[in-house]
């Protein structure tokens, strides 16, 4: 694969505002590289905000509504290897990967509602840790709080089982009911905004310290932890069957 601009702040273009990331383009290359990929060929636009989770997380980047449910899944690159230099912390965008499969990154992303480092979620450490390759920037975590804040639907359907409907909740129940595109948060496009390398100098980015980068060992023992964790799961079809982040 190759791209055609390191950018370092992209914008999402969305049903339900705008919102820019600064991406750390020196210091995970890899993983910058396969989004803009997706970015310069158009795969994420018109997909949906397929996920979202109270105070955890919100994903997208994976799925497109195509007239019924349930969406469908888009097609995937190679996976790609991990990277885990930064820490899950607020604001910060991260590739969702599949269960149990360190480097296994494709598509999908997923931005930090709140800190899932260490503590809970555990994703610094969590299936060698979960690559964070940016940083929701001025304004922009208002936009993805709005779509957090979206009523969901289990759709019965694998993988949309937390669904964000806008719009939607007389009919979530109703499997006769067919939705609309205005029933659904869409990603209109990701543009590059500003394609100047190393901009991303002036964010006080959190290094993750809990993993050993180059092994992808973690550190620590993190099969502790206060109260129930509870397995999240996306099922893909094809090549990529499930993607899990634990909370």
């Amino acid at each position: 694969m190759s791209v055609s601009a390191h950018a370092t702040i992209v914008e999402f273009q969305t049903s339900h505002g705008n919102f820019k990331v600064n991406l750390h383009d020196e210091t995970t290359p890899k993983t910058v590289e396969n989004f803009l990929n997706y970015v310069n060929d158009g795969s994420y636009n018109d997909t949906i905000i397929h996920r979202t989770v109270d105070d955890f997380i919100i994903q997208g980047g994976g799925a497109k509504f195509e007239g019924t449910l349930p969406p469908v899944w888009i097609d995937v690159e190679d996976a790609i290897i991990n990277e885990p230099i930064y820490s899950n912390v607020k604001a910060t965008i991260a590739m969702a990967k599949q269960g149990g499969v360190v480097n296994s990154a494709t598509s999908q992303w997923f931005i930090n509602l709140e800190n899932n480092s260490t503590s809970g979620a555990q994703l610094d450490t969590q299936n060698g840790g979960f690559s964070v390759f940016g940083e929701v920037i001025e304004d922009g975590m208002d936009v993805v709080n709005l779509i957090a804040a979206v009523e969901r639907c289990n759709t019965g359907y694998s993988g949309f089982q937390e669904l964000p409907m806008p719009d939607y909740a007389e009919q979530c129940s109703d499997t006769s009911a067919v939705p609309s595109t205005e029933n659904f948060v869409t990603i209109y496009q990701v543009v590059i905004f500003d394609a100047t390398v190393s901009t991303d100098s002036g964010l006080s980015s959190i290094k993750n310290t809990s993993i050993d980068s180059d092994t992808d060992s973690p550190n620590e023992n993190t099969s502790s932890g206060g109260g129930s964790l509870i397995w999240y799961a996306i099922v893909f079809l094809g090549l990529i069957t499930s993607f899990r982040l634990k909370k």
